[in-house]
């Protein structure tokens, strides 16, 4: 098993009328700007420990580190049921997340990986006075949309929602916390059995059945029912106004999960909209970056940010 060098702290709040679980680390004040990290899909704050572990002691001495569960995910369950997840609201939580924890007039510095870097792009091109340094890993946004898929999406939307009242969409249980160590290495070969036991007890926990469930909704598998623009994620990317560091794995991620619908040279051009870019590729990783090279992207980071 994975020994945190650093453990969390960890604290809920209400935003909104549903909690938010927080993963805090570094000292509980600081005149330093806090780093806020944001997590992916199918993902929790958890799964941030490895980076902050690799972080330089000097660095997590000074600086306050929160990592929130989004909304439907971790220990951030909705306490009545939920349907279906909006990005709005993503953005909503995490802007009242900041008034309450971090304070309306200091800004920090974020980072989010996948769905969380589209999140914190959106959110620095929405706030960006509240924004210092932002790092971007592996949030490629999604393929170009026309608006007369628009029909097709919302019907798509709708018979979704069907199926998940009828229990037709759900998220896979397993028996044991070894098995859900196990799905995470199928899912990424490169993460080791040490750190998937560790994210195995994050990520999932044991019921009432005695089975290991996935801390997530089965809504988020539920389709968006709003097309992406791109020509509003280009807007919001040209609003940013502090810095970026995009960084990627060596793999070419958008072309794999699109099956070729959106590729990393058209994010690349995407990227071309914000003002003041840099680029770093992580090699022997893959999505997942922040598991498979933790060190690496902790350099980056402290970097970045200037440790």
């Amino acid at each position: 098993m994975y020994f945190a060098r650093l453990p969390a702290r960890n604290h809920t709040l209400n935003l909104r009328g549903n909690p938010c679980h927080l993963h805090c680390w570094g000292p509980a004040t600081s005149t330093l700007p806090p780093l806020v990290l944001l997590h992916g899909w199918m993902d929790v704050g958890a799964s941030w420990q490895f980076v902050v572990d690799a972080l330089d002691s000097t660095f997590t001495a000074r600086r306050r580190i929160i990592a929130p569960d989004w909304r439907g995910f971790g220990q951030s369950m909705p306490t009545a049921p939920v349907d279906c997840y909006h990005f709005a609201d993503y953005l909503a939580d995490l802007d009242l997340l900041l008034d309450e924890w971090v304070g309306s007039a200091t800004p920090i510095d974020l980072a989010g990986h996948s769905m969380g870097g589209n999140l914190a792009m959106m959110y620095a091109g929405v706030r960006p006075a509240r924004i210092r340094r932002l790092v971007n890993l592996e949030g490629f946004g999604l393929p170009a949309t026309e608006a007369g898929e628009a029909p097709a999406r919302y019907a798509q939307w709708l018979d979704e929602l069907q199926r998940l009242r009828r229990g037709e969409i759900h998220l896979k249980s397993y028996d044991s916390a070894d098995d859900v160590a196990a799905r995470l290495m199928r899912t990424n070969p490169r993460l080791g059995a040490d750190k998937a036991a560790w994210l195995a007890q994050h990520w999932a926990s044991q019921g009432t059945d005695g089975r290991w469930h996935i801390r997530g909704d089965a809504a988020h598998k539920v389709v968006s029912a709003q097309l992406y623009r791109v020509d509003e994620a280009l807007a919001l990317y040209a609003a940013i106004t502090a810095p970026v560091l995009c960084i990627e794995s060596e793999q070419d991620s958008p072309a794999l999960w699109s099956k070729g619908r959106f590729t990393l040279q058209e994010h690349h051009q995407r990227l071309t909209h914000v003002r003041q870019l840099q680029t770093a590729t992580v090699q022997d990783a893959g999505h997942m970056l922040h598991h498979d090279q933790p060190e690496v992207v902790a350099r980056l980071i402290e970097d970045f940010l200037g440790a």
